[in-house]
């Protein structure tokens, strides 16, 4: 039982560095984008937002995961 929690607890850290690297990463490349071209901002917000919901949606699905190995006997 112990290593079940150690291993949700590594997964989960995990899984929130992933999530925010690549929403970090995703941000970065969207204000560059408005940057150099500011007429498309909107779209660029658009598809920015859409893009983190689905980086989100994946990162909570694997937290999930994570917390139900405690739960395995």
């Amino acid at each position: 039982m112990g290593l079940a929690q150690l291993a949700a607890g590594i997964g989960a850290g995990l899984t929130i560095i992933g999530g925010a690297l690549g929403i970090g990463k995703l941000a970065a490349s969207a204000m560059e984008a408005s940057g150099r071209q500011p007429e498309a901002a909107g779209a660029i917000r658009i598809s920015m937002i859409i893009a983190a919901a689905l980086i989100e949606g994946i990162a909570l699905f694997a937290l999930v995961i994570c917390f139900s190995l405690i739960s395995v006997k």
